[in-house]
């Protein structure tokens, strides 16, 4: 049999589920340092005298470095493997955030977020493909979805690190404690995070070492069963441009409907996390109340990863996300138009659509593309959106600075989830309700 499946007919292996574990910290750690900029964004413009709306490009700074770490980590991942991707990554942005701790200036501070923005984007595709490669089948979605629920746990653990601390200890506390806990889990990976099994099999000048890692790996899941696979080098038809294989094999129309998908939804996330602390801020909370308000996004995402990720396994995965944009549309604009007593319930809601998609979307990216493509696959479908993550946090600056209001604003935000709801809904009508494109 072949690895893939070899991994769909054994039950669940402990090394299974560190991988999850060990993957899950991983976003966890980059959804902390990616979010907690949008939590500190007052306490920096009252430090420094910065106008609430010049602090888009500031938002949009680590944007940038991710787009670059999604298409070029994410790229080189499918040639060096998954394991040295993510270490290197977390590495980088564990690196540039302990910098941000100690910036001087504004100038400084968006160095230093574009850099660690390098490291965040390059470990994110590769944590979801590692993590896909090790699930089988029948729970893939699910546990892709519950190990991507880390990023979201990451943003929540920002905003409490950000509304205990910033009072008392100020901003570069909050960056410190960022840059110190990803430090301590790179021992952890560098010791015990494997490389991807479908990785090791595909065809490779240094193919017999590359099996012996496997077997070893196999031996770990199922001593028994692996004495009686015999290993055979998966020789895919593979362009010199990785990229061009996106857009092979019937991958095409999907590759394209994923990239806008992943653009209007990513646009419409990064503005909630990065303005609505301040605009709940300017509306007459606290500053500490409008932290915690805004984590509700967060909790939201992950109340709908955990139920997303079964009913996709389950039913039509398009469907799901289709209902999952379409709800989207109705909390986004409504929180703008909310009275204060549902404002909690109308937040958790858009968290729930918005973020739950993302995560949703990301699983279906992880199932769409085969292994030889997979982190290109993944990390390119990413970098795209994160042109709608920088996008968006700008356009709110710029519209802001015009006098646009925050019920306006969302208002606006809620038409690309309408987009994206009928892009999803046309990409399940193509694929004949398969979330496997790529292998159709």
């Amino acid at each position: 049999m072949d690895i893939a499946s070899y991994i769909d007919s054994t039950p669940i292996s402990r090394l299974q589920y560190l991988v999850i574990v060990l993957c899950g910290l991983v976003v966890l750690f980059d959804g902390l340092d990616t979010q907690v900029i949008g939590y500190l964004g007052p306490a920096l413009s009252a430090e420094w005298n910065i106008p609430r709306a010049q602090l888009g490009p500031v938002f949009s700074a680590s944007q940038v470095g991710l787009v670059v770490g999604l298409l070029v980590i994410g790229l080189l991942s499918d040639r060096i493997g998954r394991r040295i991707s993510i270490i290197v990554s977390v590495a980088l942005f564990a690196f540039f955030t302990l910098l941000t701790a100690f910036a001087q200036g504004i100038n400084d501070l968006m160095i230093y977020r574009l850099l660690a923005g390098i490291g965040l984007g390059g470990a994110m595709p590769n944590a979801l493909a590692l993590t896909g490669e090790y699930c089988p089948k029948r729970l893939r979605a699910t546990l892709v979805i519950i190990m991507f629920c880390g990023f979201s746990l990451g943003s929540i653990l920002g905003g409490v690190i950000a509304a205990t601390m910033l009072d008392t200890f100020g901003w570069r506390a909050v960056f410190l404690v960022g840059a110190i806990l990803p430090m301590l889990l790179l021992p952890v990976l560098l010791m015990k995070l494997p490389e991807s099994l479908q990785f090791l099999m595909l065809d490779h000048p240094q193919k017999a070492e590359r099996i012996n890692k496997a077997k070893l790996i196999l031996n770990s899941i199922n001593d028994e069963l692996a004495a009686k696979v015999s290993l055979q080098v998966l020789t895919q038809p593979s362009a010199k441009v990785p990229i061009t294989d996106l857009f092979t094999q019937n991958r095409t129309k999907g590759t394209i409907m994923l990239w806008l998908v992943f653009f209007m939804n990513l646009m419409v996330f990064y503005f909630l996390q990065s303005w609505l602390p301040t605009l709940f801020t300017d509306s007459g909370l606290s500053q500490q109340s409008a932290v915690l308000m805004s984590t509700l996004i967060s909790v939201g995402g992950i109340v709908a990863g955990i139920l997303s990720g079964p009913l996709m396994d389950r039913y039509n995965a398009y469907k799901v996300l289709a209902i999952l944009y379409l709800g989207g549309t109705v909390f986004v604009a409504g929180i703008g138009l909310a009275a204060p007593a549902m404002l909690a319930i109308i937040t958790f809601g858009a968290g729930f659509c918005v973020s739950g998609a993302q995560k949703s979307v990301n699983a279906l990216a992880v199932i769409f593309y085969p292994t030889h493509v997979r982190s290109t696959g993944v990390g390119w479908a990413l970098g795209i959106g994160r042109f709608g993550s920088i996008l968006g946090p700008v356009l709110a600056g710029w519209l802001l600075s015009w006098g646009w209001t925050t019920a306006s604003l969302l208002q606006l935000a809620a038409i690309p989830m309408l987009l994206a709801a009928v892009l999803i809904y046309m990409m399940g009508v193509t694929y004949g309700g398969s979330s496997e494109g790529g292998r159709l």
